[in-house]
């Protein structure tokens, strides 16, 4: 009887884990498209397809901030492997180089602080969404995968 308990203990133990670590995929998946819809946001005002619009500059650099700061704890070890809903999944890589990954973190972190204060029309915002986007696209080509 013993055995059974223990062994009952331990299948709920993983299944708890299993479903900790989906649910952390989907809060990183869930970061990220936030991060990218705010990209969006600000690449329509840079092709002119919408006015300069401060509130929506300053919205994006919040998230912007946001993610980097939450970055280095949305790719625990625990995740790696798992393949998530949608088009991109993590590349082990993220795992494999940390210190590179968490180099591209610090970039792109940086980027962002740099920006923060200097974005006040479309010309400023073009320069600097350039060098952020510059840090987001260098890292997905190092630590994301296509699916497909």
């Amino acid at each position: 009887m013993k055995r059974i308990v223990v062994v009952a203990a331990v299948l709920a133990f993983s299944a708890g884990a299993v479903v900790a670590q989906q649910d952390q995929v989907k809060q990183t998946q869930a970061q990220m498209k936030e991060t990218g819809k705010n990209a969006g946001a600000l690449g329509a005002i840079v092709k002119g397809e919408k006015p300069y619009d401060q509130a929506t500059v300053n919205t994006a650099l919040a998230t912007f901030e946001d993610t980097a700061k939450k970055l280095p704890t949305l790719f625990p070890e625990s995740t790696k492997g798992l393949k998530p809903d949608g088009d991109y999944s993590a590349s082990p890589k993220i795992w494999e180089d940390k210190a590179g990954f968490e180099q591209h973190i610090a970039s792109y972190a940086k980027a962002v602080a740099d920006a923060k204060g200097k974005i006040k029309d479309v010309d400023t915002l073009k320069a600097e969404l350039g060098a952020i986007g510059k840090q987001c696209g260098g890292c997905h080509e190092t630590f994301r995968l296509k699916k497909g």
